[in-house]
């Protein structure tokens, strides 16, 4: 991320729309169950709120310093990369990313996050989450940084296709949530 990008990303600004907009939004009516993985979670802002939520938490994130920033607040954090996950598979109940997914260098690396998703995930979990939309705003913080925007109007088709269920998307101004389910049973 640049600098401007970081700032923001650290702001009690962003904290605040984080726990009163964002993350209600993304989540309503998501059942997380007992055992969840945050993929890309930064700064750990998202982490805070959803370890509250949850029994049990764990973060990958691919950036060993922010990664180091996050250890020792209550869950667990794993230095890794979210298209290579070194869990079993089915070990988690939900799966969450919130405006991460643009962060991923393309689409296959995208569809990679999607597929490891679905396998560490228990019969019947969810993957859920949010990403920005496109906006100047959204290109300003970008400049000199990664972005690759994910349209949410295929997104439904995308989780489907690495064997997702009853994927959906809802599209708000500057975001977008998307939930989708690992086949069979809890």
């Amino acid at each position: 991320m640049n600098r401007l990008h970081m700032r923001y990303c650290r702001s009690a600004r962003w904290t605040r729309r984080v726990e009163h907009t964002l993350l209600p939004w993304a989540l309503h009516g998501v059942d997380l169950g007992d055992a969840v993985l945050e993929l890309g979670p930064g700064f750990g802002v998202t982490t805070r709120l959803l370890a509250a939520r949850t029994r049990a938490l764990t973060a990958v994130e691919i950036d060993g310093d922010l990664a180091q920033r996050l250890r020792g607040r209550g869950f667990d954090v794993v230095h890794g990369d979210a298209t290579r996950l070194p869990f079993d598979d089915a070990t988690f109940s939900a799966v969450v990313c919130f405006t991460m997914l643009h962060h991923l260098p393309d689409p296959s690396a995208q569809d990679r996050l999607f597929a490891e998703a679905l396998r560490v995930l228990r019969p019947g979990g969810v993957f859920a989450g949010s990403d920005s939309r496109v906006s100047l705003r959204f290109r300003l913080y970008h400049v000199a940084d990664t972005m690759t925007p994910v349209d949410p109007q295929g997104l439904a088709a995308r989780l489907t296709s690495v064997g997702f269920t009853d994927a959906r998307t809802s599209v708000a101004p500057r975001a977008f949530r998307f939930r989708a389910v690992r086949p069979g049973s809890g």
